[in-house]
């Protein structure tokens, strides 16, 4: 198990034809994201600081790293919860990160919004704003079956 805090870290990554969609959603939702802590790849987190006022960790750019950045965050338990604008119509030549990220999502349990809807569920669950116990999946016997 493993506690999620009432202020939670929340990463925000959009592709670039979903930023707007992304800037419409986090303006509309801006008392409820400026109470945690928000981090985001780099134009993502700038325009997001321009739109919010409040403060955001800006990783790399996605094509530079920014992705793979916030998936080491989410392994090592550093990004709870994970807003994603993605495009489904146009492949990037990153998405080899973008599906590395969002696998790491899975494999660590902790919720993910891939669109404007499921990031409406998500921010306006009661679990949003108070402290979460996330259950951690096994993962013993997978790494187990290389030792000797």
């Amino acid at each position: 198990m493993m506690i999620i805090p009432e202020i939670k870290n929340i990463a925000l990554v959009a592709h670039d034809n979903k930023k707007k969609d992304l800037m419409e959603w986090a303006a509309f939702n801006k008392d409820s994201l400026c109470r945690h802590h928000l981090f985001a790849t780099g134009t993502t987190g700038t325009l997001l600081q321009q739109e919010l006022g409040c403060p955001v960790h800006c990783y790399n750019s996605g094509p530079f790293g920014g992705d793979q950045q916030i998936g080491a965050a989410i392994s090592e338990g550093k990004i709870h919860v994970l807003i994603f604008f993605w495009d489904p119509l146009n492949q990037l030549p990153h998405d080899p990160d973008v599906k590395a990220l969002l696998r790491l999502a899975a494999v660590w349990n902790i919720p993910v919004a891939c669109n404007r809807a499921t990031a409406d569920f998500l921010i306006s669950s009661p679990l949003f704003s108070r402290p979460y116990e996330k259950i951690l999946p096994d993962y013993s016997p997978y790494l187990n079956r290389f030792k000797k």
